[in-house]
């Protein structure tokens, strides 16, 4: 008799949590028809089959190849208890330090946009005090030692009344890089806004919304033609010559075929050093959405950039080590009127090896390390002119010229997972982290899926049910010895959320 085979390649097992209530449940991960899906079951909401990727080999390659061993913060602000991702954080069991890390200063906003994972708006009037954020900047400081970047966000951070204070805090500190995550308003419609922030010199960047070139996206995904707002804003950034990455938040259907209008436009800038593609996150407020029919994936943007922008190809859009699932970069050199994505001024005979498609990084350490030095998130746009100088340098054949940030453009794909697509085995290796006044560092889907506002209700009584479902077990089967020298170990090494918070000064 034969036997019937199961429509699919199954390749692995990870975790994720049922998109209905949230708590962590086993899932699959399988290839079918090219593509990739995550299968998970509820044991009271049943099944989900989720689409991860349209690109089998495109998703071998960051799980297969485009891997680092983990980087540690310097501390771990929270202990397991719970497990992933009901721990946040960093707890021992993160797989990653924080390349990037977002402080939120205030809940306001002069907008009331349609799509806000914050939720933010005109009607919310909290600001965080200027000795709450202090605390913050230290506890970022005491996490990475030197902080490669800091995003100071909302709301919308400009409207902070000690704005240009907390600017001067963090400069006060070892941070290398900060960004300031903005619609532009302010930019655009106060000259001596855009000059107080240039007197700051390099080392600061304005990460700027900026999601078409059409009025009816800005209505729909901002409620307001934006349109004459960007233009004078990026022009405020040239005329002081403040770096700018624009920041496209992506909706299937909706502006998803511009994205090669905008990586053109961008170019056209030159205060843009890259653009950011970050499709929907579905958490926050999040209006007219429907995941079916409005999600993206990474390999589908990779490949919309290689459709739409007639410059990069998908061999020229590669996974970023330190969280291939979810993050994707490409460089390119801006040298006069020339415009050269950096894979293919390496070549594919450099870069491949063999039938096998082995990255020729795997024999040359010096070149594996300055490639995944160069494709990292923690990057300021003169650090990676650098990297990108260091580079050219380690291969044969190539000019390597002295490049400046202005020569260097970077286009990065960067997906938050939320609670359809969520791989517990990849948020172990998120890089883009969300600071805390308690001294957590919680990273960005985790913060917006469980511990944001409201959410932490329910965070809490999924956490009481572990609890008690962990008692019920000590009962029947107490720890052994060592297990139990284990578990003191974590408690005692680890410091509490409150004892992390102890060594920071009161509010």
């Amino acid at each position: 008799m034969s036997r019937k085979n199961r429509p699919y390649d199954f390749y692995d097992t990870t975790s994720s949590v049922c998109s209905t209530c949230l708590r962590q449940i086993e899932a699959k991960i399988l290839f079918k028809d090219g593509r990739v899906f995550m299968e998970k079951w509820c044991p009271a909401h049943g099944t989900e089959r989720v689409l991860m990727s349209e690109d089998v080999d495109y998703y071998r390659l960051g799980r297969e190849v485009y891997v680092k061993r983990p980087e540690m913060p310097e501390n771990f602000s929270t202990k397991m208890a719970f497990g992933c991702p009901y721990d946040c954080g960093l707890c021992p069991d993160h797989m990653q330090h924080s390349c990037l890390t977002v402080l939120e200063i205030t809940d306001h906003c002069n907008l009331r946009c349609p799509v806000c994972y914050a939720g933010s708006g005109p009607e919310r009037q909290t600001h965080k005090p200027l000795a709450v954020v202090e605390r913050m900047l230290d506890a970022v400081v005491r996490n990475e030692g030197e902080p490669d970047v800091l995003q100071i966000s909302g709301g919308e951070p400009t409207l902070h009344p000690e704005f240009f204070e907390i600017l001067d805090a963090a400069r006060a500190r070892p941070i290398r890089h900060l960004m300031i995550n903005t619609n532009g308003i302010r930019l655009a419609q106060e000259p001596d806004f855009a000059a107080r922030l240039a007197a700051y010199g390099k080392g600061i960047e304005i990460y700027l919304q900026f999601d078409s070139l059409r009025s009816e996206v800005h209505q729909a995904l901002r409620g307001a033609d934006l349109t004459r707002i960007r233009r004078e804003a990026l022009e405020a950034c040239n005329r002081h010559g403040i770096s700018v990455t624009l920041v496209m938040t992506l909706k299937r259907g909706l502006n998803d075929d511009e994205i090669g209008d905008v990586i053109r436009f961008g170019l056209t800038q030159l205060c843009v050093r890259g653009v950011t593609l970050q499709p929907i996150q579905d958490a926050g407020r999040n209006e007219d959405f429907d995941a079916a029919a409005n999600s993206l994936t990474v390999s589908g943007i990779r490949r919309r950039i290689a459709e739409q922008s007639g410059l990069f190809t998908l061999e020229d859009v590669v996974p970023v080590p330190c969280n291939p699932d979810t993050l994707a970069m490409a460089y390119a050199l801006r040298l006069g009127d020339s415009v050269t994505p950096l894979t293919r001024h390496l070549g594919p005979e450099v870069l491949l090896a063999g039938p096998s498609n082995t990255i020729v990084f795997e024999r040359d350490p010096a070149l594996k390390a300055q490639l995944f030095k160069l494709f990292s998130t923690n990057h300021s746009p003169e650090s990676q002119a650098n990297c990108l100088s260091d580079l050219l340098c380690c291969l044969p054949k190539i000019d390597a010229p002295a490049l400046s940030y202005e020569n260097v453009f970077r286009v990065l794909i960067v997906q938050f997972m939320d609670a359809r697509n969520l791989d517990i085995r990849a948020l172990k290796k998120s890089c883009i982290h969300m600071v805390q006044p308690d001294g957590r560092m919680i990273p960005f889907e985790a913060w917006n899926l469980f511990y944001r506002d409201e959410r932490s209700r329910l965070l809490e009584s999924i956490r009481d049910e572990i609890r008690a479902e962990t008692q019920a077990r000590l009962r029947f089967h107490p720890r052994l010895p060592e297990r139990a020298a284990a578990q003191t170990s974590n408690d005692t090494i680890v410091p509490t959320v409150a004892a992390a918070a102890s060594h920071l000064p009161a509010e």
